[in-house]
């Protein structure tokens, strides 16, 4: 297992900041299918220390579907993550994310962030 490590910048609100944690591969596919891993990302707390660590165990098979492509056709090179919901986390600057994947996965994030307009919602 290989650490990764990301240090946030820090933001007025940082409760309106998630970070999205994306562990995959890059892999050459054909260019119509779409792909992804089994697996998931699991949150440890450090004992003793109070937060958490985030550990991408293993890479599973990489499952597609299957559309009728020309298998003659070009491959191109595309990461693919591990299937299912994005897994997001609180945005806090003053700790470090740290990851620990496999060897060959790559870890990848992305910033959200929320709106500052609110709507009201009707009632039933």
């Amino acid at each position: 297992m290989v650490p990764h490590v990301l240090r946030l910048p820090a933001q007025d609100d940082e409760s309106a900041f998630r970070v999205e944690l994306m562990v995959g591969r890059t892999v050459q596919v054909d260019e119509r299918d779409q792909h992804f891993f089994s697996g998931r990302i699991q949150a440890e707390t450090i004992k003793g220390r109070g937060y958490a660590r985030y550990t991408g165990n293993k890479l599973g098979m990489i499952a597609g579907t299957r559309m009728a492509v020309d298998p003659t056709a070009a491959k191109v090179s595309r990461f693919f993550t591990r299937g299912g919901e994005p897994y997001l986390i609180p945005c806090n600057s003053l700790l470090p994310v740290v990851v620990y994947v496999p060897e060959c996965a790559e870890v990848r994030y992305r910033i959200w962030v929320a709106g500052k307009e609110t709507q009201i919602m009707e009632k039933g």
